[in-house]
């Protein structure tokens, strides 16, 4: 056994690299440039379809504190005080001639990306991917509600993991409206990633 002075001994010679250790290096490269792409969800990459229903109240009931906005990635409702009032939500809902309508934030006022797509013929469990054209959303005026059609809906801007911002896709079927009680229940889903616009989660 070698004696010397207690001191750890160094040496400034190469050491021959292991090719496990490489290739564990490569993996884990390869793992983090997928993960930080994009937006930077890193841990949102793997997501499950769980479709939901729930129940709005038009903004014209009398009532004070009624749920009557919802943000799909939160898939938490909130209560619109009134016009200009702030929230993370991405449709409210009110009455306009006697008929229910969904209100994109900037109809009231609020400065908000969120908007809404109407797809009519379309089955909700068919529905697989937001549409790509800006142009196909709503976002500065009422969409009317009807039973049997399709809504995607893109969300206003939500931070991303890292720093960066995102939007999000969610997709909705009316199932019971009622417009004299100024009430609606829909079934929705949401993507949780960040600006992906898929609505069927991969396989």
């Amino acid at each position: 056994m070698r004696q010397g002075t207690g001191r750890p001994s160094f040496s400034c010679a190469p050491r021959p690299i292991r090719a496990g250790a490489i290739l564990r290096f490569a993996v884990a490269a390869l793992v983090g440039s997928t993960t930080l792409s994009g937006c930077g969800d890193s841990f949102e990459r793997a997501w499950l379809s769980s479709p939901d229903t729930v129940g709005l109240f038009s903004l014209a009931r009398p009532e004070l504190n009624l749920p009557s906005a919802f943000s799909f990635y939160e898939r938490t409702t909130y209560r619109v005080e009134g016009p200009g009032a702030t929230g993370a939500w991405d449709v409210a809902l009110d009455t306009r001639g006697g008929a229910l309508v969904l209100l994109p934030p900037s109809v009231l006022g609020i400065n908000s990306r969120a908007g809404i797509a109407p797809l009519d013929g379309a089955v909700f469990l068919e529905v697989d991917q937001a549409p790509s054209d800006t142009a196909s959303y709503v976002k500065s005026e009422p969409v009317p509600v009807q039973i049997g059609r399709i809504y995607v809906v893109q969300s206003g801007v939500t931070p991303g993991t890292f720093g960066g911002t995102c939007v999000r896709y969610a997709k909705m079927e009316p199932l019971e409206m009622d417009a004299e009680a100024g009430y609606l229940s829909f079934l929705f889903d949401a993507n949780p990633i960040c600006n992906d616009r898929r609505l069927i989660p991969p396989n």
